[in-house]
């Protein structure tokens, strides 16, 4: 395989962390996939890319298991593989409840795209990782997810990050045999729509860790959660 031309498919990639990625890892001359719930958001997204010829934009809704079917289809037809999964797709920080007062049908929105869209990915795409033998999936997390940390606030958000992380042990386990990395990121608190304008990094810093795990060595950390290049207590 040549690991100078791999195939990469960023989740929720049309603003952000996700789109900052996906023009990263395209501008180091991979395929990537920008994947985007709503497929004019995309195109528009690409629309202000330069040098955009490596980024295809596909209609990805990871809290649908039939867009996320029809995505590895299209995948599997253009490819016949998958080197990179990036997991970003992510919603509500939700600031304005406590575990006491949440509304658990929030909650649930939260989990059915944070946790088990990742989730429905990698069950997805890990079957072909393995069958090429390569892989890196880089789920998107938090320090709000790390149990070491948590607190009263945003526990929608908080316990779908730190679910993230412990399926992250479990699937590195699970592809342990392969020469398949799959770890969590925390980029830091960057300026987005999620983070605000007050934070503390921009998209380009928030990104660098999560292009770093995306193209680790074979026989690197697995399982592990970093920032800034840095195992930190999950």
């Amino acid at each position: 395989m040549n690991k100078q031309h791999m195939i990469a498919l960023v989740t929720g990639a049309n603003k952000g962390i996700g789109l900052e990625t996906a023009t990263q890892l395209a501008g180091l001359g991979h395929k990537v996939y920008l994947g985007a719930r709503d497929i004019e958001k995309g195109n528009a997204a690409k629309s202000k890319i330069n040098n955009s010829e490596n980024i295809e934009v596909i209609e990805l809704d990871v809290s649908k298991e039939d867009s996320i079917q029809k995505a590895f289809e299209r995948i599997k037809l253009e490819n016949g593989r998958l080197d990179i999964l990036v997991n970003n797709a992510a919603i509500n920080y939700d600031t304005w409840q406590d575990a006491l007062s949440a509304d658990l049908n929030n909650v649930r929105e939260t989990l059915e795209t944070n946790l088990f869209g990742a989730w429905k990915m990698i069950q997805t795409f890990l079957p072909l990782m393995q069958q090429n033998n390569y892989g890196r999936i880089v789920n998107v997390s938090s320090g709000s997810g790390a149990i070491t940390n948590m607190t009263v606030g945003t526990p929608g958000y908080s316990i779908s990050k730190a679910s993230l992380n412990i399926l992250t042990i479990n699937f590195a386990h699970i592809a342990s045999n392969y020469d398949i990395l799959i770890n969590s990121v925390c980029p830091g608190w960057v300026k987005t729509d999620m983070g605000g304008a007050g934070a503390n990094r921009s998209v380009s810093e928030g990104a660098e860790t999560i292009i770093w795990a995306a193209l680790l060595q074979k026989g690197a950390a697995s399982g592990k959660f970093f920032r800034d290049k840095k195992e930190i207590p999950f």
